[in-house]
């Protein structure tokens, strides 16, 4: 009887496993889109000093402040950056996708 326990662990384990992992390019997907609706206009040309988006040598140093500052900054904003990039309707978790995509884009 234990051993269908342990089965079933594993089983239900292995399936949050694969499901998180499918969500993962839905969630990039969401991402870029609202990268390109919302940041790309400052992000794609370095508009007042944003960090373009895919420049290592720009992102470099701000990734090394960590996520939790990177993310303070895009709910909040930034110099001249506004809070969630102008976009008052993202939700803090689609800020934080977008600050990821950037930072997985410019590494």
């Amino acid at each position: 009887m234990k051993a269908i326990h342990i089965f079933a662990a594993l089983l239900i384990g292995g399936a949050a496993t694969a499901a998180t992992a499918a969500a993962a390019p839905a969630d990039s997907a969401k991402a870029e889109k609202i990268y390109k609706a919302t940041c790309m206009a400052c992000h794609g040309a370095g508009v007042l000093g944003a960090p373009k988006f895919g420049d290592k040598a720009a992102w470099g140093p701000r990734v090394a402040k960590g996520k939790p500052a990177l993310y303070t900054n895009a709910l909040n904003g930034f110099k001249m950056m506004p809070p969630r990039g102008g976009n008052p309707a993202l939700k803090d978790d689609e800020v934080k996708a977008v600050v990821d995509y950037m930072i997985a884009k410019s590494n």
